[in-house]
């Protein structure tokens, strides 16, 4: 790596304050005081240290640069024009307008080089321990003694916010015990928060908060060169344990009259704040988004030392591929996330009439998936015993063991989800993480991250329902499921007995477009005999017919989801001497949107208004499937603490209960006749 002169990271890092400064002035809009306080560090790290290739942005043993502090934008921004990425001025300059390729906060997706989706503070600390967590599984399956196609590091930027929110303290103690290597964060340690300074709230001592999280702890002066870059030399030589940076840094570093004031923080510095600014860092004052010519030179010159690293892992990569065949191809399965074309037939069979829970016959699946899928990792927020999300026979990660695939959590829920949003962003890992799905409040932020990523993060959620019974309605999730179906891009599929599981899991690991939730039972449902009924294949589908009396029109649609699906199956064959009807299986809301007209049509036909939903939660949503003319029998309040039959019973959800709602349905309306 070549030298570069203190006035030339100095230069480039006005350059990066100018340009921030311009963006956010330009737009009068967005968060011009951490990217001039960063903007040091920044520079040290691009033009020395960061390992990327921004002709080739998907390189696998690239560095990964995550800017939790998503809120200074415009630092990444600078950074990714400047170092080559296609991003150009005119960008900058459409910073935070409609369709521009620089919105408000980072988007993965949206802007090549940036690698997770930041803004929500906190987010960005789990994504990049869930990255350099992976960078460790995925050194642990590939490297040998004489290739290391795995070898980066993940570089964090973290504000005094990021460090508050409670999702950072939940990744950043699990990175610690399990002592993650190459995970190296700078704190932005300037003291300021929209309110004012961090004293009105905060107070901790993060050395020894660090130090307890058994983490390498560095304190620099943020401005300082040489500092800087000995605090990186140094973070990299401990790659055992992850690495905090404390920066000492004033935000809006080099404005006369901003820098340190909270005003600094999201707001544009004003017309003549920008010009004396730029008059003491000698930037020209009657010019916007200026780049010095000697700046452009040396992210060329860093760019072409980029390639040749590339060229070399590269060429390394093809020895790899030759003395290691079988290891190469499955890299190849694993960072395409291509799947066995018969994945299929290895699911396992049931045995008929048989009472399972749906956590129960998943557990199942998963142990035939993971015989399949090499790369299929997981497991739960200290849950295991209870989600059944262990692969058996598999080694558990372990603090500088990450070979294994089973994942232990401990009681952290949301660290758990940000993490695993962070180790499918890196790639080479297909993951899943479980809980309890009243819990799944505890990761909603993550969720929905992963949903405006389109990542394919499988979460399984149990004990589904106010069937937890005895724990009571703290453990009784009502409101959730339609909570997690009103997620743009969230694929919700709740299975109905065990054959359906199957099926659930391989479309969730066939969602390359955004997460999915398995929603699974506590309590044991029958396995149903697919001689008599639809194969569970149409679970594919969304909904599928299930069951029905006659032929034709039903005079009667009895819908549900998981638990109720066989619920309504008895009460459907109670009804079927009085009408034709129909029993759907509606596992997944989404998958069935999918489908085009003529097959949403067939299982949902116009003529048959007297429709009847049924789910033990949320009647909310069910109105778009049952229509004005039908109804819903769900739990519009919180659950109680009882044996789960006598829930059941007390809220309606029995064969005789249902099929009574069903015939004052079929009374209220002329029937159509048998067909």
């Amino acid at each position: 790596m070549s030298d570069i002169a203190r006035d030339d990271l100095l230069l480039t890092a006005n350059t990066i304050r100018g340009l921030a400064m311009d963006g956010v002035q330009k737009a009068n809009s967005g968060h011009p005081g951490m990217p001039m306080g960063m903007a040091d560090i920044a520079a040290v790290l691009w033009l020395k240290h960061l390992k990327h290739s921004p002709s080739n942005p998907d390189w696998p043993d690239r560095d990964r640069f995550v800017l939790s502090a998503g809120h200074g934008s415009m630092l990444i921004y600078s950074l990714l024009h400047l170092s080559g990425y296609g991003l150009p001025i005119s960008e900058l300059q459409s910073f935070r307008q409609l369709h521009s390729k620089t919105p408000g906060h980072p988007e993965y997706g949206e802007t090549i080089g940036v690698e997770t989706t930041t803004g929500p503070l906190g987010q960005g600390c789990g994504n990049g321990a869930g990255m350099a967590l992976a960078e460790n599984m995925l050194a642990a399956r590939f490297n040998t003694d004489t290739f290391s196609p795995v070898d980066h590091f993940t570089y964090v930027i973290a504000s005094d916010g990021d460090l508050m929110e409670g999702v950072s303290h939940e990744a950043f103690a699990i990175a610690g015990h399990l002592q993650i290597g190459k995970l190296v964060v700078f704190y932005d340690s300037n003291d300021i928060t929209i309110e004012g300074s961090t004293d009105l709230a905060y107070s901790d001592d993060v050395r020894k908060r660090f130090e307890g999280y058994h983490w390498n702890v560095l304190e620099i002066d943020g401005h300082n060169y040489d500092e800087i870059e000995a605090a990186i030399e140094s973070a990299k030589s401990v790659t055992d344990k992850p690495t905090i940076v404390i920066c000492r840094t004033h935000i809006a570093h080099g404005a006369p009259s901003a820098h340190d004031t909270s005003e600094a923080h999201g707001a544009p510095l004003g017309d003549d704040e920008v010009a004396a600014t730029k008059q003491a860092l000698g930037l020209p004052v009657d010019e916007t988004f200026h780049v010095p010519e000697r700046v452009r030179d040396l992210f060329a010159a860093r760019k072409r030392e980029l390639e040749e690293l590339e060229a070399a892992w590269n060429a390394s990569f093809a020895e790899f591929r030759e003395a290691h065949p079988d290891l190469a191809l499955t890299w190849s399965a694993s960072f395409s996330n291509e799947l066995p074309p018969d994945l299929e037939s290895v699911l396992p069979e049931f045995e008929v009439g048989a009472s399972i829970a749906t956590r129960k016959s998943s557990q199942a699946v998963i142990q035939e998936l993971a015989k399949a899928l090499p790369n299929l990792v997981g497991g739960s927020a200290d849950l295991a015993p209870s989600t059944n999300t262990l692969i058996k026979g598999a080694d558990s990660v372990a603090p500088r063991s990450f070979g294994g695939r089973n994942m232990h959590w401990g009681i952290r829920e949301h660290g758990m989800a940000s993490m695993l949003n962070g180790m499918s962003l890196h790639g080479g890992l297909r993951v899943y993480g479980a809980t309890f799905f009243t819990f799944a409040d505890y990761c909603r932020p993550s969720l929905r991250l992963a949903a405006i990523m389109r990542i394919p993060v499988i979460h399984v959620f149990t004990h589904d329902s106010v069937y937890v019974g005895e724990d009571g309605p703290t453990h009784e999730p009502v409101e959730h499921i339609a909570s997690l179906r009103a997620m743009p891009n969230m694929t919700v599929i709740r299975p109905a007995e065990a054959t359906e599981t199957g099926p659930a899991w391989l479309a969730a690991l066939r969602n390359q477009t955004g997460p999915t939730a398995l929603i699974l039972t506590r309590q044991g449902l029958p396995v149903f005999d697919r001689n008599e009924l639809a194969a569970a294949s149409g679970v594919a589908k969304g909904a599928y017919v299930l069951w029905q009396s006659g032929e034709g029109t039903p005079d009667l649609i009895l819908a549900a989801s998981g638990s109720e699906v066989p619920l309504i199956l008895d009460a459907g064959r109670m009804l079927a001497g009085e009408a034709n009807v129909r029993v759907v299986s509606m596992p997944s809301w989404e998958l069935f949107e999918q489908q085009d007209e003529a097959y949403r049509s067939s299982v949902f036909p116009k003529a048959c208004t007297a429709r009847l939903g049924v789910e033990a939660g949320a009647s909310f949503g069910w109105e778009r499937y049952v229509g004005d003319a039908g109804r819903v029998h769900a739990i519009d309040r919180y659950g109680m603490s009882a044996p789960y039959k006598a829930i059941a019973t007390e809220l309606g959800f029995t064969p005789d209960h249902i099929a009574g709602i069903a015939r004052d349905l079929l009374s209220s309306r002329t029937v159509a006749t048998h067909g």
